[in-house]
């Protein structure tokens, strides 16, 4: 079993909104809150030591009553960047992390991405994403992720090799896929659009 105290938690805001006009998304609101502090609030309960990884206005992601940690590579390339930038600064075994524009994942996401990873075949896997069933399709969602901190230096040089696909990365390591049933606990606010009908959403 791995305890909450041995993971270390990491909501990624530090992408360029380039889908939502360049804004910082973690800071757009959805029902008078931001969205990266709702994102923070729920995966609370979930971990240990708590951070957000963000690029652009840290005063206002630390208000969240979170620190924060910036990409160490330039130029924002993406999530993989801000997964070494929480493996940085973990200072547990486990990173879980999550994106900031999903409020309504599951309350026990990190918990069964920590029993689906120790149930694997041929032992415990080195990370677990969240998977969900659409249409009869399995859709990987790989930045909802547990991840071992062993994995950093790794990351580092495929960061360094210019490698930025985060299923490209994690396939070559063991991974196991956790199949969670309800897909719409996974819709994120990617646009305007998106974010207007997650305001009509009533369980969001």
């Amino acid at each position: 079993m791995i305890e909450r105290a041995q993971i270390t938690g990491l909501v990624l805001a530090g992408g360029r909104g380039s889908r939502m006009g360049g804004v910082d998304k973690g800071l757009r609101v959805l029902r008078g809150q931001p969205l990266a502090q709702r994102a923070i609030e729920r995966l609370r309960p979930q971990v240990g030591p708590l951070w957000a990884n963000a690029n652009r206005h840290a005063e206002a992601y630390a208000g969240f009553g979170v620190p924060v940690c910036a990409d160490t590579i330039a130029g924002q390339p993406g999530p993989l960047a801000g997964l070494l930038a929480g493996l940085a600064v973990c200072t547990t075994p486990w990173l879980a992390a999550v994106p900031c524009d999903v409020p309504r994942f599951p309350a026990d996401l990190v918990a069964r991405l920590a029993a689906g990873l120790l149930a694997a075949p041929g032992g415990a896997a080195e990370l677990a994403i969240a998977v969900t069933l659409e249409a009869g399709q399995r859709r990987r969602h790989p930045v909802f992720c547990l991840l071992s901190a062993a994995l950093r230096d790794d990351l580092a040089a495929a960061l360094a090799r210019d490698e930025r696909r985060v299923q490209q990365w994690m396939a070559r390591h063991r991974c196991a896929e956790v199949v969670f049933d309800d897909a719409a606990a996974f819709l994120n606010a990617n646009t305007e659009a998106d974010l207007r009908l997650l305001e009509t959403d009533d369980d969001a």
